[in-house]
């Protein structure tokens, strides 16, 4: 029983941990919050149920398509929600942010209808033993593919030369640019970033929980947000560290508490970080 729900609640946190990195990933360099991300993860999972159910395109091409229109959608929203916003007072681009999700729920309300979609999926999963624990290999492949990109996103950052001149942006925007990195390339940079990977997680999601309808990224969204604090916002192994944990907070919750407590145990957790440790719990660590 216990194994079980920590191999869920792995699974649902690693989604929040995808989602989280694009929270803290935009903080670390802006300062500031998009809490339109669970829109964006909700924009890649209906771009590839709406391209599978087409019959057209294999699954690994909508799954790249959801990831690229998730990522095409944060770069957008930076352009016209947050970049006019730079330089005005921190309230302004935080109320543009909840203007832009509330904006693209009912747009996607409007074209998609309230009535949830079920993921057309191209594979049969099926459950396996490991010393008597079932595992679904849908579960397997869902952690596989979130730690992947997880560990993409940190060698990026470490190792190359963008991911250094958004962490250089991250630490001191005046001094980077006058080192001659554009700014404002390396801030759309990790929009695109932070975007794809809520895009990822939000297929992700649709395939494990066989639905998707225009409101799914709104309760997600602000679990990885919880998420992001938990680990210490700006921070990427916190944000990673964070969805993680919550997920698996979460699963045993409503496991050995009740089912009905399962959603409020982000916001308890939230509630308690920021009365005991506000700065996250790796805090201290290096924040890229």
């Amino acid at each position: 029983m216990f194994l079980q729900q920590l191999l869920n609640g792995l699974t649902t946190g690693s989604a929040y941990a995808l989602i989280a990195l694009g929270y803290t990933m935009i903080y670390g360099i802006l300062g500031l919050i998009n809490f339109a991300q669970g829109e964006i993860y909700m924009c890649g999972a209906f771009v590839a149920v709406l391209l599978l159910a087409s019959g057209q395109v294999s699954f690994y091409l909508a799954f790249a398509a959801g990831m690229a229109a998730a990522a095409l959608l944060g770069l957008a929203l930076e352009r016209i929600a947050f970049r006019p916003l730079r330089g005005t007072h921190p309230l302004v681009p935080l109320i543009s942010a909840i203007g832009a999700s509330i904006f693209l729920q009912s747009l996607a309300l409007l074209l998609f209808g309230p009535n949830d979609r079920a993921f057309p999926m191209q594979f049969t999963f099926q459950t396996i033993s490991l010393a008597g624990l079932p595992v679904s290999t849908l579960q397997g492949a869902i952690l596989g593919a979130a730690l992947l990109f997880m560990a993409l996103l940190v060698a990026f950052v470490r190792y190359t030369r963008y991911g250094k001149a958004i962490v250089a942006c991250a630490l001191d925007r005046d001094t980077a640019r006058l080192m001659g990195i554009n700014v404002d390339r390396m801030v759309a940079l990790t929009f695109l970033i932070g975007s794809a990977l809520s895009g990822a997680a939000g297929v992700m999601m649709a395939i494990y929980y066989n639905a998707t309808y225009p409101r799914m990224g709104l309760l997600p969204g602000l679990k990885a947000f919880s998420a992001a604090i938990l680990g210490g916002v700006g921070n990427i192994p916190g944000a990673i560290l964070g969805g993680l944990v919550l997920g698996i907070a979460e699963s045993l919750g409503a496991a050995y508490i009740s089912s009905g407590y399962k959603d409020a145990v982000a916001f308890v957790i939230l509630i308690l970080v920021l009365l005991l440790r506000p700065q996250g719990i790796l805090a201290g660590w290096q924040r890229h």
